[in-house]
């Protein structure tokens, strides 16, 4: 039997100490992709991603809920060459060192790819912020560090307020856009591809009175069924980015969409490092995730 590895993050694992809130998201998608890796004769194995294991015997490591590497970004790209050198990573490592920093938007949309205003800065000051406010034309602006997920350390501040703290801003360089109204009032939109194949697509809708789309903060999903031009525009996004990186058919990739200030929907995030899969509103997802992966692997 062919034997895959995914992996995670000893934080996704709920019986150890300081276990996420979020494990359970673990949990789900290892159990779907799992069930139907081995009704296709595929073994998928857990593994923590910088806990010492037997490497030998797989035939290729897949970047699953991988989730705390942001604080350890070397280690992490160092582990993956390692993998890499004994069986194939998806998606490849030089993938990920491009989609690691936000700056990949920027290569997107100078692709031409549906993509929302925004600045780029060496440091998340008082300065820089002050400036963004009048080089957008915003009143609300949103500030994200160049490396990190899950809105870790990333600010919404509104003209005219306090600063936040330094341990509140990003770290290092930043990015800066306009605060969009559509996401609190509709949320995101996610639609998921593996191998190029559509497989799944769903809504993030936030809490009320909050604009992160987070289940750490509240948001639910909701099954989204996609209007017609949605997925080719997504399809649109994969195509710039293989143009950029010579990668196609990704084994997955998850494109963020949400709805810019004239209407129509932008880029929030092309996600192929580590992004969660949401099998709860794709039940069929694993049958669409295993004909990639037996694809990638040779058949």
């Amino acid at each position: 039997m062919t034997r895959f590895c995914f992996l995670t993050s000893a934080d996704m694992m709920k019986d150890r100490p300081g276990a996420r809130e979020d494990w359970v998201e673990y949990d789900l998608e290892f159990g779907a992709l799992s069930a139907a890796c081995a009704r296709a004769g595929v073994e998928l194995v857990s593994r923590i991603w910088d806990a010492p294991f037997d490497t030998s015997g797989y035939s290729g490591f897949m970047i699953g809920t991988v989730w705390d590497y942001p604080p350890k970004l070397q280690t992490f790209l160092t582990t993956l060459d390692r993998l890499d050198a004994a069986a194939p990573v998806f998606n490849p490592p030089r993938l990920v060192r491009w989609n690691i920093e936000k700056t990949y938007l920027r290569d997107l949309a100078n692709a031409g790819a549906p993509s929302i205003a925004t600045l780029w800065a060496d440091r998340a000051d008082a300065a820089t912020i002050e400036g963004a406010f009048s080089a957008l034309g915003a009143d609300r602006i949103v500030v994200k560090p160049l490396v990190g997920g899950g809105a870790w350390r990333q600010a919404l501040i509104a003209r005219g307020e306090p600063i936040p703290r330094a341990e509140d801003l990003p770290p290092a360089a930043c990015l800066i856009q306009p605060f969009l109204p559509s996401v609190p009032e509709e949320g995101e939109y996610s639609f998921v591809f593996f191998g190029g194949a559509f497989s799944h697509a769903l809504q993030k809708l936030p809490k009320a009175g909050d604009y992160r789309v987070q289940s750490l903060f509240g948001a639910r999903e909701v099954v989204h069924q996609p209007r017609p031009g949605e997925v080719d525009l997504c399809r649109q996004v994969l195509s710039a980015a293989a143009a950029i990186t010579g990668e196609a058919d990704l084994l997955y990739a998850r494109v963020d969409m949400v709805r810019g200030l004239d209407g129509n929907l932008a880029v929030m995030e092309l996600e192929v490092i580590e992004p969660y899969l949401y099998p709860e509103q794709g039940p069929d997802m694993g049958e669409v995730f295993v004909a990639a992966l037996k694809t990638k692997l040779g058949g």
